[in-house]
């Protein structure tokens, strides 16, 4: 049975290469009847914060990524925290200590340090080994180590041999002979290094296929030698591509927003960012570029991943969070935007309740022309922020003609008794037949004495909506006694 993990540090917010990465593997798991697992790589105890790991889990579930097995939810190989699991490496690291494919170190780290420079210094490749550590192994030292309540790094024997393994998207990859010298896989505060706590767990966890980014291909030299050395078989592996920005660099936050959390509070729905992060190094077998997540988990395959580099283009994400936007139901898309009307000052989160039928059909006037949830409250302006005060000049008498109109309009608009849509449509077109003005010119004049702006909405759109004393306000304020 396929099993496939996601083991992100909790360090700070989920990257949008990091994201990519679990979305990969959930969508693999999800595509093969397979095992999602989160851990929690959080042995990093100076960065590692409970907070951290909770917006990591929060972001992966606002995505619609959730896992089989995790901390929060257990499962049979647990527990999911490598910060709970010190004493399966110790256990690990002993039986390779036993059977001599390990070996300590009593050697403080100034000392190693030290022994790294003077290989340097020698034209060497500073790789260690047993040999060059033996001189600190004497009782004395021991006894010293002892006394100050300190333990011996473990270091572990690097064969020396090549190293060749097959990976999904990268193809052959070899590691010369003689790449690195012995590492260290248990610090002297008990603690595995990365390395090795990968490899142990995946290894308990029974991790069939490990998808990560390709900044971790030259880990895979030393995890292939510990998984030789416990005489388990590697998991399949598959590098993905790396993101980088529209410069051609790895993505950073020099290129702006990197984080979920901030893609999140500028108004991306997640199903539309989901889409967008799927076709970061993979594509759909008929080319497609807007698609659900069923769709996703059916088509998606590994083989399917591109080894070329993918570039973040924000503008693309911009333009297919528009798309989900005005495909999405007008209510979940108001539901979305309400917290940025409150914050714009419109409305109170009660007066939106209150008003929820009229908001629904003020937020669908408007979701043509914005990309994000931020920008529905800017155009939605017209509706409670009156134009500057605007008198119109007449010089012409096609400029006459208009005003006239518009005067009409209010008087009739004034003597209505219900504020009808069809109604208030055809007052419009009456006044129009009768004073005949010219087309292109009133409608454009009417838009901007509603709302001050050359486009927007539709204006019959704008008229219902902005309501009976609000229009004959502004035309009022606009016509005047001027005819």
């Amino acid at each position: 049975m396929i099993r496939v993990r996601f083991a992100p540090s909790p360090t700070g917010y989920l990257h949008v290469g990091g994201a990519r990465t679990a979305l990969f593997n959930y969508l693999f798991a999800r595509h093969t009847g397979g095992t999602f697992v989160l851990r929690i790589e959080d042995t990093d105890i100076e960065r590692s914060t409970k907070e951290s790991e909770e917006k990591l889990m929060e972001s992966l579930l606002w995505l619609g990524i959730s896992w089989d097995e995790g901390p929060d939810v257990g499962g049979p190989y647990g527990p999911y925290r490598q910060s709970e699991r010190t004493k399966i490496y110790r256990e690990h690291c002993d039986r390779l200590i036993k059977e001599g494919k390990a070996y300590p170190v009593y050697a403080y780290p100034e000392e190693i340090e030290k022994i790294h420079d003077e290989l340097l210094a020698q034209g060497k490749p500073p790789h260690y080994s047993e040999e060059l550590f033996k001189q600190f192994d004497t009782p004395e030292r021991r006894k010293e180590l002892e006394e100050r309540g300190l333990q011996p790094a473990i270091f572990f024997k690097m064969p020396r041999r090549e190293f060749v393994f097959i990976d999904i998207v990268k193809g052959k990859v070899a590691f010369k002979e003689g790449s690195i010298g012995d590492f260290v896989i248990l610090r002297s505060n008990g603690l595995p290094t990365y390395n090795f706590a990968v490899v142990v767990d995946d290894m308990t966890m029974k991790i069939t296929h490990v998808i990560r980014g390709d900044d971790h291909l030259s880990n895979t030299l030393r995890q292939l030698a510990i998984y030789e050395a416990f005489e388990v078989e590697a998991p399949a592996f598959a590098h993905v591509s790396t993101i980088l920005g529209p410069d051609g660099k790895k993505l950073s936050k020099r290129h702006g927003h990197t984080s979920i959390e901030e893609f999140r509070e500028k108004g991306f729905l997640p199903e539309a960012f989901v889409n967008f992060l799927v076709l970061l190094g993979w594509s759909h077998p008929d080319g497609k570029e807007i698609m659900d997540e069923n769709e996703m988990i059916e088509k998606f395959s590994l083989e399917r991943l591109n080894s070329s580099p993918a570039v973040f283009d924000v503008t693309k994400a911009r333009w297919m969070n528009g798309v989900y936007i005005r495909q999405t139901s007008i209510e979940r898309v108001t539901e979305l935007a309400i917290p940025y009307i409150v914050k714009k000052g419109y409305m109170t989160e009660e007066q939106a309740r209150a008003n929820i039928k009229w908001l629904r059909k003020a937020v669908d006037s408007v979701r043509k022309g914005v990309e994000t949830l931020e920008e529905i409250p800017e155009k939605l302006a017209v509706y409670f922020k009156g134009p500057e005060t605007m008198k119109l000049s007449i010089k012409t008498e096609e400029e006459k003609q208009v005003a006239l109109a518009l005067k009409k309009i209010k008087e009739r608009l004034d003597e209505l008794d219900s504020w009808d849509h069809k109604i208030v449509v055809d007052v419009i077109r009456n006044v129009i037949k009768e004073i005949k003005p010219d087309r292109k010119l009133f409608y454009h004049t009417f838009r901007k004495v509603l709302t001050g702006m050359d486009e927007g909405p539709e204006l019959v759109e704008i008229l219902y909506l902005l309501g009976r004393n609000k229009v004959i306000d502004r035309i009022d304020r606009a016509v005047g006694n001027l005819c």
